[in-house]
């Protein structure tokens, strides 16, 4: 639980944070036939998407502080999604673990129905939302300008686990522990294979991207870092390691990660093809 912690909040805990915030969210259900996606944002919807990808485990309300920044409300409409399987998003009426980060991928784009802009947006993904973030800008190229990735959990042989990762894996505390905890351990139990599929395709990514590293982060390997260094040699990638980080940039770092999305540049011709 050390990748979300502090983040975990109830509903009445969430309604009391806003309580008294001038700005609240407003909430979106996109249903399909295979997903039910949640979705809290911010911002005009006749502005740039920021899609934001939480990790594991996590909820929309992880990325909170952006969805409350008055500046980037101004410069985007703000989309914070529950992943499949966590807080309030489901796959075929289920809340159950998807490891798989296609699937993860081809259903928070569904997210982007609920934009008006017609316009590029941004991907940003944290921990293990970044290579979910990863595989949507390989699948859906001209619908964003710009790729983020905080703390990335993206180097298959980096996957870290834990002493009690045996006792989760052999079954015998699973049913002891919250949902959240389980799903976020079905995907750890996959992560390096699926990571390992995204290996080989890496050469398909042409968005502009951005890569933030903290030197002191124990939940996710720094060595990552180097891994995106490799994987995106040649491409237009800028990396950006802090020494003292630790793995919630997006909160100890908030300045930080707004420069980079201020500096991002907008696609303002329609997108081709595509109707919401």
């Amino acid at each position: 639980s050390g990748c979300f912690g502090r983040f975990v909040m109830n509903e009445n805990q969430i309604r009391k944070y806003y309580r008294d915030k001038p700005v609240k969210p407003v909430y979106f259900t996109i249903r399909n036939d295979s997903v039910t996606l949640f979705c809290a944002t911010t911002g005009a919807d006749t502005l740039p998407p920021l899609l934001m990808v939480h990790g594991a485990p996590g909820a929309w309300y992880g990325s909170r502080n952006l969805l409350d920044d008055t500046i980037l409300q101004k410069q985007f409409h703000i989309i914070a999604v529950d992943r499949l399987g966590y807080n309030k998003s489901k796959f075929k009426g289920r809340r159950k673990p998807v490891t798989s980060i296609e699937t993860q991928a081809i259903a928070i784009h569904e997210a982007l129905r609920i934009n008006r802009s017609f316009k590029t947006g941004v991907l940003m993904g944290s921990s293990y939302g970044a290579p979910i973030a990863a595989k949507m800008a390989m699948m859906y190229p001209t619908e964003f300008h710009h790729l983020m990735m905080l703390a990335p959990a993206i180097d298959p042989d980096r996957e870290k686990f834990w002493w009690f990762h045996k006792y989760l894996r052999s079954g015998l505390l699973p049913k002891l522990l919250p949902r959240y905890i389980r799903t976020a351990s079905a995907e750890k139990f996959a992560h390096e294979e699926e990571l390992r599929k995204l290996h080989n395709e890496w050469y398909k990514l042409t968005t502009p991207t951005t890569v933030m590293q903290g030197g002191r982060d124990y939940i996710i390997d720094p060595e990552n870092f180097e891994y995106a260094r490799a994987v995106l040699r040649g491409k237009e990638a800028n990396f950006i390691f802090l020494p003292e980080g630790h793995h919630v940039i997006r909160w100890q770092y908030p300045d930080t990660v707004r420069s980079v999305l201020n500096s991002t540049q907008v696609d303002v011709r329609p997108l081709n093809g595509v109707e919401y």
